[in-house]
């Protein structure tokens, strides 16, 4: 069709014909960058339907790959899966011989099961504000019936307690802030100790018996007060440096999401009265006693003692 000079002369040509018409394209790319994402998106939508042709055989090679290797582990699966079930039933057998001979102690016992605590989940809401340096803001919606003290965990353990109340979200301080101070009871060596945090990821034991030092290793538990009661999980102990113990916690404290606030009442830390402490009515001129008391009247006295300088 050509002669040879005129394919030499297009030979020679076609480069610097691309070369120009990629520089076009950029500079066009460029000024009309609108009308090039347009029609870019729509060269996609129109060769969608092709990618997904040519996917679709490697996709479907996958699967039957998967299955394959499927069928030929299936008698090794069934084979564990039966073990698994005998284990399992042998300790099914166990937890209910100790469900019944638990019940048949708490009869004997006469033992009155402690009440289920009220809670509310919420989710998580850092805050980079407020008088703490080391709390979150809980979102737990409106109508709830949280309260001051209440007592913040997650699936792992112990985070905090509640400091404030709004009407959607709640500020629950952390366990590790500087100004939280926990009773907590060590599991191993049975002593008691101050959890006081420090600002840092791991609060501080202090106030334990310096002839009874915490053990490496060994759980950590509240030991209960108004509205915390003993035996939240806390953490294990762990020592930084001699004569330095401090808490692992268990919980992340550092990426919280899901957090419930547990209502266990409280009811004030009065102890009741002691025995023999009888209240009297009095008439309003005698002079009273600390705790509702008056002053005894003894025989042959005209006034109680301790009226008129006694």
């Amino acid at each position: 069709m050509f002669s040879i000079h005129t394919r030499q002369v297009f030979a020679r040509a076609t480069l610097p014909i691309l070369i120009l018409f990629a520089v076009a394209l950029v500079l066009l790319g460029l000024v009309r960058r609108p009308i090039v994402d347009g029609a870019r998106l729509q060269a996609t939508d129109i060769l969608a339907p092709a990618y997904q042709a040519l996917v679709l055989p490697q996709a479907k090679l996958r699967d039957w790959l998967v299955d394959l290797r499927g069928a030929t582990d299936l008698a090794r699966e069934n084979s564990r899966l039966r073990d698994e079930n005998r284990a399992l039933r042998h300790w099914y057998d166990v937890a209910v011989a100790l469900a019944a001979e638990n019940g048949r102690l708490k009869n004997s016992l006469h033992w009155i099961p402690e009440s289920i605590p009220q809670y509310v989940t919420g989710r998580v809401t850092r805050d980079d504000g407020g008088p703490y340096s080391r709390a979150v803001l809980l979102d737990v919606g409106s109508g709830h019936q949280v309260h001051m003290g209440d007592v913040a965990l997650d699936s792992s353990g112990l985070l905090g307690r509640v400091t404030e109340v709004g009407p959607h979200t709640v500020r629950v301080l952390l366990i590790n802030d500087d100004a939280s101070r926990i009773p907590v009871t060590l599991a191993a060596s049975h002593g008691d100790a101050i959890m006081a945090g420090d600002d840092t990821d791991t609060p501080r034991l202090i106030y334990y018996p310096q002839d009874h030092h915490p053990i490496e290793g060994e759980r950590v538990e509240t030991r209960g007060q108004s509205a915390m009661p003993a035996g939240l999980p806390i953490g294990t102990v762990h020592y930084l440096a001699p004569n330095r113990p401090v808490v692992m916690p268990d919980a992340d404290l550092r990426r919280l999401d899901i957090v419930r606030v547990f209502d266990y009442g409280d009811d004030g830390g009065q102890a009741p009265d002691a025995p023999g402490r009888v209240k009297i009515r009095r008439p309003p001129s005698e002079p009273a006693l600390p705790g509702g008391l008056s002053f005894p009247k003894l025989p042959g006295m005209s006034e109680p003692l301790g009226k008129g300088g006694q």
